[in-house]
């Protein structure tokens, strides 16, 4: 078992620049621009003529930022291409640039990440490129994997930086019209953003509104241990599908909801965040993997925990330290994919041990690292349920042993599903919006099937009420009480 190193932290801290979306763009297009007049370098006006470009282009980068054009938001952005195309013509002459683009754009998804990447980080085959292809054109999340976004988002902000660069011999020259009617172009592109996202971005789940002083008041711990097991990124549909028959036993013991709703944007960092403190990003302030400021801005229920004298420890990997701070114990994810989980179990059994928490939070990545690099409808993803069904059956018989599972409830979940292509996930296409939830254990009523839409964030205040802790400072959603039997609590 192998800890998350202080590198490794970093490292995937700084992976994020080119794994979302948004930062990726700026820095693929001006690395690129760069790379193609690598031979103007050292010429005299290259830097200032590219300084101009750049200034004449930064609405448009600004727009670009600020919006993404997920699911078939995406095909919109081919019409601002066609326009300046329509425009100012020049197609022939961008050919160069755009190829050079293309190229190393297909270079860095399939064969630097795709492939290099991924065999060094999980062990994935050197021939990964073969399938990964595939996934990044069918791919639909705001994610630099994202050919259908980030290409036209790619070959207009190349066409209007070439086009200012060639027009510009000074930065103190005569301002043609060229650059005015660039700039008339960005503010009609921002317009344009502005419309789609206002009238077709409609498919954000509808947040909920309770507040601590609205849910049941906690008298008492109802459960002396509580247990989360969250297999990242599991689809509820292939679970179904999947030989889990520990998981399945658990729920058919306990209480399933079967609409259970993750939070918007699904990221892992987002909806851990979301689950544990009981609210959505615009309030904890994670709103993507790329964790800008170091720890949410709300009361966790780690907090709500030390509060009344008891332990959480969440035992994941070393994206959730951005977010959830010294209350992680960070396991590698630098492991091959079948490795990674037990070594997940090898340190929560560690943790048990050092600390005995009263909350247990165990991320199992296996499943979500296999959809990411070879795709979610694939046999290999099923068999990485399968597997985790396994290690949670080890684990939890472990926990009998030693007398940890009396009066103990067992919450199994996912954060987020997984779409297409490279097991998209964030703007909540088909198979990533709704997730296996179910409770058991101590407490729980038995055999039970509740359909009534929920969300994860109820996992915190419901924590909350098992443990007997107040709930945490932004709590948004119900306790999940109907899954509770009425005992008294001690």
């Amino acid at each position: 078992m192998k800890r998350a190193s202080g590198f490794e932290i970093v490292a995937a801290r700084a992976w994020n620049l080119l794994n979302e979306g948004r930062p990726f763009t700026p820095i693929f297009v001006l690395g690129t621009f760069l790379l193609f007049h690598a031979g103007s370098w050292a010429d005299a006006n290259f830097w200032t003529d590219a300084a101009v470009a750049l200034l004449g282009t930064l609405l448009l980068f600004a727009v670009y930022f600020a919006y993404d054009f997920p699911l078939y938001l995406r095909n919109y952005l081919w019409l601002p291409l066609v326009a300046a195309l329509v425009i100012w013509g020049g197609a022939r002459e961008m050919l160069g640039l755009w190829l050079t683009g293309i190229g190393l754009f297909f270079f860095f998804t399939v064969f630097f990440w795709g492939t290099f990447y991924y065999h060094l980080r999980i062990g994935t085959s050197w021939l990964n490129f073969t399938r990964f292809w595939k996934l990044v054109l069918q791919h639909s999340d705001s994610t630099s994997g994202n050919a259908q976004e980030q290409l036209p988002k790619t070959l207009l902000l190349l066409y209007l930086m070439e086009m200012l660069y060639r027009w510009s011999a000074s930065p103190f020259g005569t301002i043609s019209n060229a650059w005015f009617e660039a700039i008339i172009f960005e503010a009609a592109v921002l317009v344009y953003a502005w419309v789609l996202h206002w009238y077709l971005f409609d498919w954000k789940p509808e947040e909920r509104n309770e507040s601590p002083a609205t849910l049941p008041k906690v008298e008492g711990a109802v459960s002396r241990k509580v247990y989360v097991l969250v297999v990242d990124g599991m689809r509820k549909d292939r679970f179904e599908e999947a030989d889990a028959p520990f998981l399945k036993k658990l729920r058919a013991e306990g209480t399933e909801y079967t609409a259970m709703e993750t939070v918007y944007p699904a990221r892992t960092v987002v909806c851990f965040s979301s689950m544990f403190t009981g609210t959505y990003p615009r309030e904890h302030g994670i709103a993507s993997n790329m964790v800008w400021r170091l720890g949410v801005r709300t009361e966790t229920i780690f907090d709500s925990l030390r509060k009344v004298g008891k332990k959480g420890r969440l035992v994941g990997i070393a994206h959730l330290i951005d977010s959830m701070g010294d209350d992680v114990d960070a396991v590698t994810a630098v492991a091959h994919f079948d490795e990674a989980d037990p070594m997940a179990v090898a340190l929560a059994k560690q943790v048990v041990e050092e600390h005995d928490p009263d909350l247990l939070v165990l991320q199992l990545i296996g499943t979500d690292q296999i959809g990411h690099s070879r795709g979610a409808l694939y046999d290999e993803y099923r068999t990485k349920i399968e597997q985790a069904d396994r290690l949670l059956e080890e684990f939890v018989g472990w926990l009998e042993s030693r007398g940890a599972m009396e009066e103990a409830t067992v919450i199994v979940c996912a954060d987020h599903g997984q779409a297409i292509g490279i097991g998209g996930h964030g703007h909540l296409d088909e198979g990533e919006r709704w997730v296996p939830f179910f409770m058991s254990g101590h407490g729980v009523r038995k055999g039970v099937t509740i359909e009534t839409p929920q969300t994860l964030v109820s996992m915190a205040p419901t924590l909350a009420y098992l443990l007997g802790a107040p709930y945490p400072s932004h709590s948004r959603g119900p306790v999940l009480s109907d899954a509770l039997n009425e005992i008294d609590k001690g």
